[in-house]
């Protein structure tokens, strides 16, 4: 795979070198072409840490409402299946529901004239990874023994001190990994994304702006490329491929660290 994507690559670094990356050009006209991935490497981030964002603080909450406060009750159970099912939904029936439900609602608030741009998919990002990093929080915060947490009880801590002193630090790289995946989940999100985002080959200037990301510009243009262009699109594959992979080793980095 990698040697694919770097023989793919090949042409459009030898025209451009790594100006490839730092450019925002993209003009595919034949004898102007000019081409560059920053405005896609830029929308791909900016999404997936707006989603992040928004997952971080109500996954956490999920997951230690299902795997503490009311572990074993039957709403928890319920609500844990729910999610476990959603994280299971393929993203093309998210991004349906976001061109139909969300993007239309964006509208009526004010907030945007078609609906389309980075707050729009960074939305629909974040209701994608909410489940997937609840499901495996859930795990990890189930997973503290019971020993630590009634040894901190018996002593006389609450609730409260026990999830943050007890379960928290003992779980603390299980969940740490839930969000670096879900953050890598959402790098590479490619059909919702290509729905909402609107499709615009330039740097976003704002939330509300429209724009594209590394995934969306492969699955929109990749079928009618040729030439220097279908290397370009093979090289912003290749740069997705790496900025995944850094992100991963990262996360595996400081869970090492900190575990």
């Amino acid at each position: 795979m990698v040697f694919s994507l770097v023989s793919g690559s090949i042409p459009v670094f030898n025209e451009y070198g790594f100006k490839f990356i730092f450019s925002s050009a993209w003009n595919p006209t034949e004898g102007r072409e000019e081409y560059g991935a920053l405005s896609f490497i830029a929308g791909t981030v900016i999404t997936s840490i707006f989603a992040l964002i928004i997952c971080i603080p109500l996954a956490f909450a999920t997951s230690l409402f299902i795997g503490e406060y009311f572990r074993g009750k039957w709403f928890a159970k319920g609500l844990g299946t729910m999610i476990d099912l959603l994280a299971g939904v393929p993203s093309i029936v998210y991004g349906l529901w976001g061109f139909y439900v969300l993007r239309p609602f964006i509208v009526d608030l004010g907030l945007s004239t078609q609906g389309y741009g980075i707050f729009t998919s960074g939305l629909i990002l974040a209701i994608m990874i909410i489940p997937y990093a609840t499901s495996i929080s859930t795990e990890i915060i189930s997973m503290v023994p019971n020993d630590l947490k009634e040894a901190a009880y018996s002593l006389g801590s609450t609730k409260l001190e026990v999830i943050f002193n007890v379960i928290v630090p003992t779980a603390r790289s299980g969940i740490f990994a839930s969000f670096i995946l879900a953050f890598g989940r959402a790098l590479g999100e490619t059909m919702a994304i290509t729905m909402l985002i609107g499709n615009t080959n330039a740097i976003p200037k704002g939330l509300f702006d429209t724009g594209n990301t590394m995934a969306s510009v492969i699955a929109n243009q990749f079928g009618e490329a040729d030439g220097l262009k279908l290397s370009a699109l093979i090289a912003i594959g290749l740069l997705l491929f790496v900025i995944t992979a850094l992100i991963n080793a990262a996360g595996k980095f400081i869970i090492k660290k900190f575990a």
